[in-house]
C-alpha cells in the first residue's frame, strides 16, 4: 500500500540511539550533572503549584529556557535512584506542555507561550530519555519508572486531546516519538515485569488513540502510515499488539457499518470505552480511510505461525548472540505465545466478519439470525479471504508440502549471511534453517496453531453459510474453500475430534442448503466427520484453547445431518467427484452413502441426551423411512407405469396410487402374528369421493444399478420401519419417559410410523410397538402422586392418541387376543385409574366394586375416545360417508323425505326442521345421549313390521338407525306359511262317548286334614254377612244378576248377526297389523323403561334424592329447540384445523403483494402448485359435510348448505383457487380434520361480511358458544348420583378427586372463559429464503379468519402464530424454516428447522407437522375440552332446558301418543 513512500523508520532509530535527546551535561562526569540537575529542577520545581501557590516563571528569554531545558534533558536519562529528581522533571515538562492548552498555566515561561509548537516538539523529544529501559534495576524501581512514564503518556494524551494550536510539524513529532518509545519499549523480547512489559499494554493503547485524534486533527502521511505498519510488524511477539489492533478495529468497524448500510443495519455492540475510541468528529471518509489502513496493520496474521519471521529483529539476534549456550533466535522463550497470538489476531478478524454480517458477540446463539441487508459473500471475502484461506491450510497437506518446496529451493543456493534491511542486523541463521521445524520448541510445533486454524475455518464457513438466495460466489472463493475443507476434514488415526473439525460442524450447519455450486464433494468427508461425532455417547474433543459446548456441536452435526439426509435417494447413482484423486480411482455414488447416513441417524439417536437434540433427530427419522416409503412406492408406480398399458399420461406418474398415509384406507384379510405377512389395503371409497392420493414423486429414473439393489436389501422402507419402532420405543420406555417434548416427539413419530402404508408390513412388529406404548402409559399412570403433573398427563393422552392411530391403520391388531386384552386394560386403567385385574392370577374386580379415580379429566377424556374409537371405528373407518364426517350424514328434515306416512298425513308438508322434529320423539339417556324416535316406516320398506328409526346424538356423533322387530329371520322372511283362502277341513261326524263323573276340587282325603288358623283367614258367606250386614249381600246378588241377564242379551244379539258362529262362514285370517307403537317397544325391549326401585338403605337416595332416570323426555314444542339441536349438530366430534397457505416472491414484503400473487396474471413455481395437491384432498364447499375452514358453512348436510352458492367468477387460477369461496382442501382422519385455504382478496371481503354479521348476534349466543375452550368446575356443592351405565365418576366422599365436566355458570368472569385460542398456521412459499425475515404475519392474519375469533372473544396475534417456510433449492429439494411463538411445546414434529425435504413428502410432513403442532397446543391449555366432552355439555344444556319432569305413570302414558 505504501510501497512508493519513504518510512521514517531511520529517525526513529536516531530517536531512540539519543541523537535528538543530547545534552551538553553529558560531557561533565556525571556526578556533576546530577548535581546541576538537581539545584535547578528543585528550584523550578517550587513554581509549580504542586507544594505551594504557582507564581510566573522566572525565564523570560529563549536562551534561559533552552538552557534549563539541556538540564531537564539530562535529568530524565538520570538513573532510577533519583526517582525524586526524575519526577520533578517530568513534573515541569508536564506543566510547560500547556502552552499547547487553551489556558495555559501560570508557571510556563513566556517564550514557551509565544512558541509552543516550537518547544513542544522539543520537550517531547526529551521525554523519550525516560522511557528508556535501565539495565539492573529492582523491580520497585522499575514500578516507580512506569508510574512517571504513565503521567507523561497521560498528559500527552490529554495535549492532543484538547489542544487547537497544534501544527502538523508537532504532530508528526508526536506521532514519531510514540512510534519509538514503543519501538524501544516493545521491539526488544519479552522480559517478565520489565518496564517494557509492564507499559506494553499503556503505550500501545496511547499510540492508537492519538494515531486516531491524528487522523481528525492532521491526517497522517503515507511515510508515517508505512512506518507504522514496519513497526507493528517488529512487535507482533507482544500479545498486546494484537488485542489493541483488534478493539481500535472493532471500533472503527462500528462506525462504518453505521453510515455504510444504515440505521436499519444490526449495531454492532461493543463496550463504552472502544466505542470512545473513535473522535467525535471522524467523518465517514476519514472512518473508511482509517479503517482500512488499520485493518491492514500488522500484515498477514498466518506470519505468527513462523517464529524464524517474527525473530528476524535485531533484538533477538542480540539476544541469540548473547546467550549462554547459544540458541536460535525463534527459540526465544516469549516467542511461546506466538499460538495465542495468533488466535486473537484470526477472533478478530472473524468478529469483524460478524459484524458485517450482522451475527451477534460471543456467547449468543450459535445459528443466530443474519441481517438482509448483510454484504454480499465475495465483497467480505475480498477482505478477508486471502488470511483466512492461508490460516486454514496452517498445518494441513497442501501447506506442509510448500514448506518443504520452499525449503527446498532455498537448500540450492548458496549458504550466506542474511542482512535484515531495516536494522542492519546480521542474521547467523542459514536460509534452510528458515524451513526446519525440527529446530522449534516443542511448544512452537505448527500443532499447537490448530486452534487459529480452527477459528479461520469457522470463519470462512460463517461467510460462506451468508450467501443469499441467487448471489453469485467466485469460483476461485469455491475452490479454495472447499480444498481448505477437505484438508481440516481429514481424520486422523486416532478418530479424535479436534479443534478444527469442531469448528467446521459447529459452523457450518447451513452448508447443504445454500445452493452452493459442487458442494456435494464434500459430502464423504463431512460423513466421516459426523460418524466421529453423532454416535460417540462419551465424545473426546482435543482441543487447546477453546472451550467446546459438546451439547450445542451435536446439535450443529445434527442440522448438517438433517439437510443431507434425503440427498441419496435424491441424486441414487449420481457419482461424487473427489477434488484431489484422479479420476481413475473408483467414485462413490450418492446411494452408496445411504446406509452410512441411516446408521449415524440411528447411533445418535441412542446415545443423545440433551432434548431437543433428540427432538430434531425424531424428526429426521420419520423423514427418512417416510422418504424410503414414498420412494418405494413411485418407483414400483414407475414401473407399473412403464409396463403397463400406454394410455396413461403423465399425471398419472405424478399422483401415485398408493397412499403414503394411509389414515382413510380400509384394512382386508386376516393375519397372523407369526411371520412376515402382507396386509391388502384398499380405497373402498375412493370411487365414490375421487379423492387422489396424496403422495407426489419426483421424476424416477427406472434403471438402477445393482448398486442400489444390494444397499437397499438392508436400508429398505421396511427396515428402516422396523428399526425405527423399536428403537424409538426402547428409548421411549427406558429414557424419555420423564422429559415432555421428547415423550411427545417419540410418540408423534410413533403415530406418523403407524400410518405409513409399507407392503411387507411385519404384524408382529406392530403388534409390538402398541404393547410398548400400553406399557408406557401404565408407567406414567403408575408414577408416584408428586410426579404427576400437566406435563406428565399430556404424555399419556398424547400416547392414547397414539394407539388410537396404531389401531385404526392395523386393525387386524385387534383380532389377537392379548393384543385387545393390553389395550383394553389400558383404556380402562385411563377411566377408572386401575385395572380389575392388576395381576393375571387375581380375581377380576368389576365396574361398581371399583373406586373411580383416573389420574386426571384429560387422561379420562383421552380413554374414552379410545374406547369408542375401538367400538366403532377401527376397521369401519371412512364410512360410506367418506372420511368427511363419521356422524350419520342424516338428519331429521332428510329422514323425513324419505318416510311414508298414511295418505292426508304425508311429509310433503314437512317443508322446514321444526315440522320434521315434531314428528319425532326425544329421549335422553345417561344425560348424554338424544335419542329421536321415529316410529312411521321409511320409504323403502316393503314389509310391515314394528318399525322404528332412531337418531342417535352422542358425544362423539350423530348415527342413524332402523330397527325392525322381526319374528323370523330376514331370510325366511318371504316364506308365507298360509294361503289366500286355506278351504274348510273335512267335518269328523263321530261323536265321542263321554263317561259321567263328578268333579272335585279338592282330593278326596282333604275332609281329613285338620283345619288350622290360615283356613279361615278367608270368611265365608256367613260371616260376611253377620259383620257387613245382609245389605251388602243383598247388593252383591243383584250386580250378579244383572251381569248374568246383560251376557245372555249379547249372546242372542250376536247369534242372530250375519257373523255369527251358528251361520256357516269361511274362515279368514285377520288383516295384518300396520299400526305399532315401536317406540314403545323398542325402548321396552333396550331395557330403558326398568324404573330403579329406591333403597332406603343407600345414604344418598335416604335423604330424598331421586334415583337416577333412565330415560328423560325433552318437550320438542318450543320453536329453539330446532335451533339448539342445529348447534349440537354443528358441533363435530373432531378436532378441526386450518393452515393458511401464502406465496411469497422475491422481495415481497406487504400483505397487498402477498395476496395478489393469487391471481391469474401472475406466475408462480409449477412445484407450489404441486405441493398443494399432496395437502389434502380437494373438495367442493357446497357438497362438503365436513370442515371448510370457516365456521358458518362447515359440517352442513351435503345439498343443505346455509350459503347460498356464491356465483362470482373468480381470477384465481383453478389448481391453486382454494380461498373456501368454492374449494378448499380437506383432509381427515378419524379424530382430527384440517382445512388448507389459500387466501386472495375474497377472504377480505368474505370476513369482513361475517364479523357485521356476528357483531350483529346476541351476547347469550357469544357466551354460549365461548365455553369451547375451558373446562368449568363446579363451584357448588358437589352433587352426587349412582352411576348408570355411565364412564362419569363418583365424586361423593373424595374432595381432591377429579371431578366431572360441567359446564360453567354464568356468574364466571368471562375473561377467565378463554386460557388459549386455536393456533393460527400458516404455511408459506418463499422464493427467496431470506424474505422470511419480513413477513406480514400481522397484516395478513386479516385474510386468516375461520369466524371461531368473534365468538371466542380473543383475536390472534402475530406472536400466536407458527409458521412454516418452505424454499425451493436450486437441486429439487425443499428447505424448511419454522417460526412460532416461544414456549416448550411450540415446534412439533417431523419438520424441523433447517431440514431439508424431498419434494414427494413435503406434503405429507407439513400436514402432520400443522396436526401435532395443533395437538401440542391443546396439550399445553390444560382446560382445553375435547370434542366429545363440548358435545356432552352441549347436551347436557339441551336437558336442563327442553326435559319435561313426567313421573313414571306420565312417562308410560306418553309412550302411547302420537307424534304430530
Amino acid at each position: 500500500m505504501y510501497s512508493e513512500w519513504a518510512s521514517l523508520s531511520a529517525q526513529i532509530s536516531a530517536n531512540s540511539c539519543g541523537a535528538q535527546c543530547f545534552s551538553v551535561l553529558n560531557k561533565f562526569p556525571a556526578s556533576a550533572g546530577r548535581e546541576v540537575v538537581i539545584s535547578v529542577v528543585k528550584q523550578l520545581g517550587t513554581n509549580l503549584g504542586i507544594t505551594q501557590n504557582a507564581e510566573p516563571s522566572h525565564l523570560v528569554k529563549d536562551e534561559e529556557v533552552k538552557w534549563c531545558m539541556d538540564v531537564i534533558c539530562f535529568g530524565l536519562s538520570l538513573p532510577l535512584q533519583e526517582h525524586e529528581t526524575i519526577k520533578d522533571c517530568v513534573n515541569v515538562y508536564c506543566e510547560w506542555l500547556t502552552a499547547l492548552h487553551p489556558q495555559p498555566r501560570i508557571s510556563v515561561p513566556k517564550p514557551i507561550c509565544e512558541d509552543a509548537n516550537l518547544y513542544a516538539r522539543q520537550i517531547i523529544n526529551h521525554f523519550h530519555n525516560l522511557f528508556v529501559p535501565r539495565q539492573g534495576e529492582s523491580s520497585d524501581t522499575i514500578k516507580r519508572q512506569a508510574v512517571l512514564c504513565h503521567r507523561v503518556l497521560r498528559t500527552l494524551q490529554q495535549t492532543a486531546q484538547i489542544s487547537q494550536h497544534m501544527d502538523r510539524q508537532t504532530w508528526d513529532t508526536l506521532l514519531l516519538f510514540l512510534l519509538a518509545i514503543n519501538e524501544i519499549l516493545l521491539a526488544p523480547p519479552t522480559v517478565k515485569d520489565d518496564v517494557g512489559d509492564q507499559l506494553c499494554e499503556r503505550v500501545l493503547s496511547v499510540l492508537f488513540e492519538v494515531w486516531l485524534l491524528a487522523c481528525v486533527r492532521c491526517f497522517p502521511s503515507p511515510s508515517l502510515w508505512k512506518t507504522l505498519q514496519e513497526s507493528c510488524a517488529m512487535w507482533r511477539h507482544r500479545v498486546a499488539l494484537v488485542d489493541q489492533w483488534n478493539r481500535v478495529n472493532l471500533a472503527l468497524t462500528a462506525r462504518l457499518l453505521e453510515f455504510s448500510y444504515g440505521p436499519d443495519f444490526t449495531q454492532l455492540k461493543i463496550a463504552d470505552e472502544d466505542s470512545q475510541l473513535i473522535p467525535a468528529g471522524m467523518s465517514n471518509d476519514c472512518v473508511a480511510q482509517t479503517w482500512y489502513r488499520f485493518l491492514r496493520m500488522i500484515g498477514n496474521p498466518t506470519a505468527l505461525c513462523s517464529p524464524h519471521i517474527i525473530s528476524k529483529s535485531s533484538h533477538f539476534v542480540q539476544w541469540a548472540l548473547t546467550h549462554e549456550k547459544g540458541a536460535e533466535t525463534h527459540q526465544h522463550p516469549c516467542l511461546q505465545m506466538l499460538p495465542q497470538i495468533f488466535l486473537n489476531a484470526i477472533r478478530g478478524i472473524s468478529s469483524q466478519v460478524d459484524a458485517f454480517l450482522a451475527l451477534p458477540s460471543i456467547g449468543a446463539e450459535l445459528r443466530p439470525t443474519l441481517s438482509v441487508a448483510r454484504p454480499k459473500c465475495n465483497s467480505i471475502l475480498h477482505l478477508f479471504g486471502e488470511w483466512l484461506f492461508e490460516a486454514a491450510h496452517i498445518g494441513g497437506d497442501t501447506w506442509l508440502q510448500n514448506r518443504k518446496r520452499q525449503a527446498c529451493e532455498a537448500s540450492k543456493r548458496p549458504s550466506s549471511m542474511i542482512m535484515e534491511n531495516r536494522k542492519g542486523s546480521i542474521s547467523l541463521s542459514q536460509p534452510n534453517s528458515l524451513n526446519d521445524p525440527s529446530s522449534l520448541p516443542p511448544t512452537l510445533t505448527i500443532d499447537k496453531y490448530e486452534s487459529g486454524r480452527a477459528e479461520a475455518i469457522g470463519t470462512l464457513c460463517k461467510i460462506f453459510c451468508a450467501k443469499k438466495t441467487g448471489e453469485e460466489i467466485l469460483p476461485v472463493y469455491l475452490a479454495r474453500f472447499y480444498m481448505a475443507l477437505q484438508q481440516c476434514l481429514k481424520i486422523t488415526e486416532s478418530k479424535e475430534c479436534d479443534e478444527t473439525l469442531a469448528s467446521i460442524l459447529l459452523h457450518s450447519a447451513d452448508l447443504f442448503r445454500l445452493d452452493l455450486d459442487g458442494i456435494n464433494v464434500l459430502l464423504p468427508g463431512y460423513i466421516a466427520a459426523l460418524e466421529i461425532v453423532l454416535p460417540d455417547k462419551d465424545l473426546k474433543l482435543k482441543t487447546q484453547a477453546t472451550a467446546i459446548n459438546r451439547t450445542e456441536l451435536r446439535r450443529s452435526a445434527i442440522n448438517i445431518l438433517l439437510s443431507i439426509m434425503v440427498l441419496p435417494l435424491h441424486y441414487h447413482t449420481l457419482p461424487i467427484r473427489n477434488l484431489t484423486s484422479d479420476s481413475s480411482e473408483k467414485q462413490l455414488t450418492f446411494i452408496q452413502l445411504k446406509s452410512r447416513l441411516m446408521n449415524i441417524l440411528m447411533n445418535a439417536l441412542q446415545v443423545e441426551t440433551d432434548a431437543q437434540n433428540t427432538h430434531m433427530l425424531l424428526g429426521g427419522l420419520l423423514l427418512c423411512v417416510q422418504d424410503a416409503v414414498t420412494f418405494e412406492e413411485c418407483e414400483l408406480s414407475g414401473n407399473e407405469h412403464l409396463s403397463g398399458a400406454g394410455g396413461q399420461n403423465h399425471e398419472d406418474n405424478l399422483l401415485s396410487s398408493a397412499c403414503s398415509e394411509r389414515s382413510a384406507s380400509l384394512v382386508s384379510g386376516t393375519v397372523s402374528f407369526g411371520g412376515q405377512t402382507t396386509a391388502m389395503s384398499s380405497r373402498d371409497t375412493a370411487s365414490a369421493h375421487e379423492y387422489p392420493s396424496l403422495t407426489i414423486s419426483d421424476d424416477i429414473s427406472v434403471d438402477f444399478t445393482h448398486d442400489f439393489e444390494s444397499i437397499a436389501s438392508y436400508d429398505n422402507a421396511h427396515a428402516l420401519f422396523v428399526r425405527a419402532t423399536y428403537l424409538v420405543c426402547h428409548r421411549l420406555i427406558s429414557s424419555w419417559k420423564t422429559d415432555l417434548n421428547v415423550s411427545l416427539a417419540a410418540l408423534e413419530l410413533l403415530s406418523g410410523l403407524a400410518r405409513l402404508h409399507i407392503r411387507e408390513t411385519d404384524a408382529l412388529e406392530c403388534k409390538r410397538a402398541v404393547k410398548w406404548i400400553c406399557d408406557y402409559i401404565c408407567y406414567q399412570c403408575s408414577r408416584p402422586p408428586p410426579a404427576h403433573s400437566k406435563d406428565l398427563h399430556s404424555t399419556i393422552v398424547a400416547a392414547f392418541q397414539c394407539t388410537a392411530a396404531w389401531l385404526m391403520q392395523h386393525p387386524y391388531l385387534l383380532q389377537d387376543k392379548d393384543c385387545l386384552q393390553t389395550v383394553l386394560e389400558v383404556v380402562e386403567l385411563g377411566i377408572s385409574g386401575t385395572k380389575s385385574q392388576s395381576k393375571n392370577g387375581d380375581l377380576p374386580k368389576f365396574k361398581d366394586e371399583k373406586e373411580l379415580k383416573p389420574a386426571s379429566m384429560r387422561v379420562r377424556d383421552a380413554a374414552e375416545n379410545l374406547l369408542t374409537i375401538i367400538l366403532e371405528q377401527v376397521g369401519y373407518f371412512p364410512s360410506e360417508c367418506g372420511p368427511e364426517s363419521i356422524s350419520s350424514l342424516l338428519d331429521e328434515l332428510a329422514l323425513m323425505k324419505h318416510c311414508t306416512l298414511p295418505s292426508g298425513d304425508g311429509a310433503v308438508g314437512v317443508y322446514n326442521a321444526e315440522q320434521a322434529i315434531s314428528k319425532f320423539k326425544y329421549f335422553v339417556t345417561e344425560n348424554s345421549t338424544i335419542l329421536a324416535l321415529l316410529e312411521e316406516p321409511l320409504g323403502n320398506d316393503q314389509d310391515p313390521q314394528p318399525t322404528v328409526t332412531l337418531l342417535i346424538r352422542g358425544p362423539f356423533g350423530r348415527h342413524a338407525w332402523t330397527m325392525q322387530l322381526r319374528h323370523l329371520p330376514r331370510s325366511k322372511s318371504g316364506i308365507k306359511y298360509h294361503a289366500a283362502n286355506p278351504g274348510r277341513p273335512i267335518p269328523l261326524n263321530d261323536i265321542t262317548q263321554r263317561p259321567e263323573c263328578e268333579q272335585k276340587n279338592f282330593p278326596e282325603g282333604v275332609d281329613k286334614v285338620q283345619p288350622c288358623v290360615a283356613d279361615y283367614s278367608i270368611p265365608t258367606i256367613e260371616q260376611i254377612r253377620e259383620q257387613y250386614g245382609s245389605s251388602i249381600i243383598s247388593d252383591i246378588e243383584a250386580m250378579l244378576e244383572n251381569q248374568s241377564i246383560h251376557e245372555k242379551l249379547a249372546w242372542a244379539e250376536s247369534d242372530n248377526s250375519v257373523d255369527s258362529l251358528s251361520h256357516a262362514q269361511e274362515c279368514v285370517p285377520p288383516t295384518v297389523c300396520h299400526e305399532f307403537h315401536a317406540a314403545r317397544l323398542f325402548l321396552s325391549h333396550f331395557g330403558f323403561l326398568n324404573f330403579e326401585i329406591r333403597n332406603p338403605n343407600n345414604p344418598v337416595e335416604s335423604l330424598g334424592t331421586p334415583p337416577q332416570r333412565p330415560l328423560i323426555v325433552l318437550d320438542t314444542k318450543t320453536s329453539a329447540f330446532a335451533a339448539d339441536l342445529d348447534k349440537l349438530d354443528k358441533l363435530s366430534a373432531r378436532t378441526h384445523d386450518t393452515v393458511y397457505v401464502f406465496y411469497v416472491k422475491t422481495g415481497q414484503t406487504s400483505a397487498q403483494q402477498i395476496i395478489g400473487n393469487m391471481t391469474e396474471d401472475q406466475s408462480y413455481d409449477s412445484h407450489f402448485a404441486n405441493m398443494l395437491q399432496t395437502l389434502g384432498w380437494p373438495v367442493q364447499v357446497s357438497d362438503h359435510s365436513g370442515w371448510t375452514g370457516f365456521v358458518n358453512n362447515s359440517w352442513s348436510l351435503k345439498g343443505t348448505s346455509e350459503q347460498p352458492e356464491r356465483t362470482q367468477q373468480s381470477n384465481v387460477p383453478s389448481e391453486i383457487n382454494y380461498n373456501g369461496a368454492q374449494r378448499v382442501l380437506y383432509w381427515a382422519d378419524v379424530s382430527s380434520e384440517i382445512a388448507f385455504v389459500v387466501p386472495n382478496a375474497w377472504n377480505m371481503r368474505y370476513n369482513s361480511e361475517m364479523d357485521s354479521c356476528s357483531l350483529s348476534s346476541t351476547s347469550s349466543e357469544q357466551s354460549t358458544a365461548s365455553n369451547v375452550w375451558t373446562r368449568a368446575e363446579d363451584t357448588g356443592p358437589m352433587k352426587s348420583k349412582p352411576r348408570n351405565l355411565s364412564l362419569e365418576l363418583d365424586t361423593g366422599n373424595r374432595n381432591k378427586e377429579p371431578v366431572p365436566p360441567t359446564r360453567r355458570k354464568g356468574t364466571v368472569s368471562k375473561p377467565a372463559l378463554l386460557a388459549q385460542a386455536p393456533a393460527k398456521i400458516f404455511l408459506v412459499w418463499l422464493e427467496s429464503f431470506e424474505d422470511y425475515l419480513n413477513f406480514p404475519v400481522e397484516d395478513l392474519l386479516a385474510y386468516a379468519r375461520t369466524g371461531e375469533e368473534l365468538q371466542s372473544m380473543q383475536m390472534p396475534r402475530a406472536a400466536d402464530c407458527h409458521v412454516i417456510f418452505v424454499h425451493s433449492l436450486q437441486s429439487g429439494l425443499l428447505r424448511v424454516k419454522l417460526l412460532g411463538p416461544p414456549g416448550r411445546m411450540s415446534f412439533a414434529t417431523p419438520l424441523v428447522d433447517g431440514m431439508v425435504l424431498s419434494r414427494r413428502v413435503v406434503g405429507n410432513l407439513v400436514r402432520q407437522t400443522a396436526l401435532n403442532i395443533s395437538r401440542r397446543r391443546r396439550l399445553d391449555n390444560e382446560s382445553y375440552q375435547p370434542p366429545h366432552v363440548r358435545r356432552r355439555l352441549k347436551v347436557q344444556d339441551i336437558v336442563q332446558k327442553y326435559k319435561m319432569d313426567l313421573s313414571e305413570a306420565e312417562l308410560l302414558a306418553h309412550l302411547f301418543q302420537r307424534s304430530i
